[in-house]
């Protein structure tokens, strides 16, 4: 067994350990089980900066133990979380199988921020599961989220890698790995169906106030505050989702469990981005009845939401047909705050100014010409806002795509605006570079090798995607048609 260093490794350790006022039954005391020869891969270190944390003074040996999680930070309280969640639609027992939370820093703001290892070890909700997670599966989570996050996307970051000297065993042996997770908090629509399921009232009444107070306080003083926190939720979904659709995001396996109550992007296991457009487009190997393609991700949320509402019923009003039906009316609402944020961001996307009736249905057919052309989504936008040129730009110049296109140009510029000023407010919106598959397979493969230098350039360009730099164009590229037809994404566990 490793001896806990005397000092602790890096400087503003701040840990709070709110989660566990909750009863016991909500989580259980797991500490990370020690690896063989943990060694230094990626550090977030503005991330670390904005938490408070100074790792200047540690040296890569410590910074590997301390994220392998063989030293613990000072005054930690580690503990894997209880929770249950519908996955494809099938109601199952979960938990962190192989995850802890370490507690919550406090950044210099005094915001809580949840520190998770992730890939340390069994714990008691580990069920047939190794505990451990794959360098690959570790490195995609750290690039696609902090991809998310400078796409301007709520989203859960990372702050480490490190790699564990140890196989683990998948489809092929892979080498092992260890990521720190930031979150806002790991409460999830599954917490919620855990309490609700094998708990009881009081305990969910806990949760419930309990996440109030963390997320969302303005609503303690409600009259009926299970119902304002839903609402809050609702919002947050709608708003969530639909930045989702704006940069053509995957998430691939939105099961109740991997629902953030705080908004946030969770879990980024067989995720992938749109190229050519099309709302059916799935990659996720498990995902094999198109459950969760990239149109139907709104109607899933919806769906999550009913599950979380049905927990809450209980609280949102003592009279069970009272509950029911304001609890009905609160997931319908989803519908249209949804259609609101994403018409809001089409419009923004595509320059439109004050909204206009005509509006909806010129959304709709640009997505129906995308979809006969085969063109792809971010190029798309970029043709629009005069930023794209290349030998794909063929593509645009189709009749079908033409005739959209003066369309277009007529409704942007009736408000007295030229093109030019039209397409720079577009800028904000639309991103240079997404993380395209076929870049992130290829970057992953070369650091699982070795080679990291790749990923860290991939990773540097995907944090500023608004970046205008002709230098660019590479990370632009498009896969063939042939590599698209046969990739797949996994969930890594």
């Amino acid at each position: 067994m490793e001896i806990m260093p005397k000092s602790p490794i890096g400087k503003g350790w701040n840990l709070r350990h709110t989660y566990t006022s909750l009863p016991e039954k909500f989580f259980a005391n797991q500490k990370p089980q020690s690896v063989a020869d943990p060694g230094m891969v990626l550090l977030n270190e503005p991330l670390a900066d904005s938490l408070g944390l100074d790792f200047e003074d540690s040296d890569e040996k410590q910074l590997a133990r301390l994220f392998a999680g063989n030293s613990l930070p000072p005054d930690s309280m580690a503990i894997a979380q209880a929770y249950a969640g519908h996955q494809f639609g099938n109601f199952t027992m979960l938990g962190d199988g192989r995850a802890v939370l370490l507690g919550e820093q406090e950044a210099p703001d005094e915001t809580l921020w949840d520190l998770q290892l992730k890939g340390s070890g069994r714990t008691p909700f580990s069920r047939r599961g190794d505990g451990r997670a794959t360098l690959k599966s570790m490195l995609r989570e750290f690039l696609i989220s902090e991809a998310m996050h400078g796409l301007g996307i709520p989203s859960t970051r990372s702050l480490a890698v490190v790699s564990t000297g140890e196989p683990v065993y998948r489809e092929r042996v892979q080498a092992g790995a260890v990521l720190t997770r930031v979150a806002k908090s790991h409460i999830r629509v599954g917490t919620f169906e855990y309490a609700a399921q094998y708990l009881g009232t009081e305990n969910l009444k806990a949760l419930m106030d309990y996440t109030i107070k963390r997320h969302y306080p303005h609503v303690a003083g409600d009259a009926f505050p299970a119902l304002a926190f839903f609402k809050e939720v609702v919002n947050q979904q709608a708003a969530l989702i639909a930045q989702w659709m704006r940069v053509g995001f995957i998430h691939g396996v939105m099961n109740t469990d991997n629902m953030s109550i705080a908004g946030e992007t969770i879990d980024y296991g067989p995720c992938a981005f749109v190229n050519a457009y099309h709302s059916e487009t799935v990659f996720s190997s498990i995902d094999t009845q198109g459950r969760y393609a990239f149109g139907n991700q709104p109607k899933v949320a919806l769906w999550n939401l009913s599950c979380l509402a049905s927990s809450l019923l209980p609280l949102i009003h003592e009279n069970k047909e009272t509950a029911i039906t304001l609890a009905k009316e609160a997931v319908y609402s989803f519908t249209d705050r949804y259609q609101e944020r994403y018409e809001q961001m089409m419009g923004e996307k595509l320059g439109l100014g004050a909204k206009r009736e005509t509006d909806r249905e010129l959304i709709s057919d640009l997505l129906d010409v995308l979809s006969e052309l085969k063109l792809d989504y971010t190029h798309a936008f970029l043709f629009l806002q005069g930023d794209f040129e290349s030998e794909e730009q063929s593509g645009f110049l189709h009749p079908k795509f033409q005739d959209w296109w003066m369309r277009w140009t007529k409704r942007v510029v009736t408000d007295g605006r030229s093109l030019e000023q039209v397409q720079q407010l577009m800028r904000p919106y639309n991103p240079q570079v997404i993380p395209r598959n076929h870049l992130v397979e290829e970057v992953l493969d070369q650091a699982v090798n070795g080679d990291i230098r790749p990923l860290y350039r991939l990773l540097e360009v995907v944090q500023n995607p608004y970046n205008l730099d002709r230098s660019l164009r590479p990370y632009q590229s498009v896969p063939a048609a042939e590599w698209e037809m046969g990739y797949q994404t996994f969930c890594g566990t």
